[in-house]
């Protein structure tokens, strides 16, 4: 692929001729997290655990027409964070370090359970894993783990 067709690709047109720029530069804040979450419903919640469920929408595929992979590491980011309230920290911290192994596909309409658990939250440091699975078969569509600095309070 040539340089300038990479660059097409990424941009889509991107600079004054790109058609979506005023919708996009219209989105409301945080559109990202609302885009990639609508639908999820919280199925379990307890302190160090959450298990929560979607159908997977046409929206997340990817040109394979399965679920994107972007979409699975971002399932593993958000619903990580979010297992780190349930065991009372006051706030998720800034990730650093997440890693995501795919093992298999998600197709639209499937529907899908995502588990966190808590491996350790410390005073500065949190650590969770976050599985993805396929409701009805039980094959396991991803695991992630995340690893995250907590906000520690200053000295001063």
């Amino acid at each position: 692929m040539e340089m300038e067709a990479v660059r097409r690709y990424l941009e889509k047109g991107g600079g004054e001729d790109d058609k979506n720029a005023s919708t996009i530069d219209g989105m409301p804040t945080r559109f990202f997290e609302r885009f990639i979450m609508d639908g999820l419903k919280i199925d379990l919640i307890e302190p160090g655990r959450l298990v929560c469920s979607f159908k997977v929408p046409q929206r997340l595929l990817n040109a394979g027409n399965f679920l994107h992979g972007g979409v699975t590491a971002t399932l593993v980011d958000l619903v990580g964070s979010a297992v780190i309230f349930t065991v009372g920290a006051p706030s998720t911290g800034v990730s650093v370090d997440i890693n995501v192994s795919y093992l298999d596909a998600a197709y639209a309409n499937d529907e899908v359970e995502i588990e966190a658990k808590t491996l350790r939250v410390g005073k500065a440091v949190g650590v969770v894993s976050v599985e993805l699975r396929n409701k009805k078969t039980k094959k396991i569509i991803a695991q992630g783990r995340h690893t995250k600095y907590l906000q520690v309070a200053s000295r001063l």
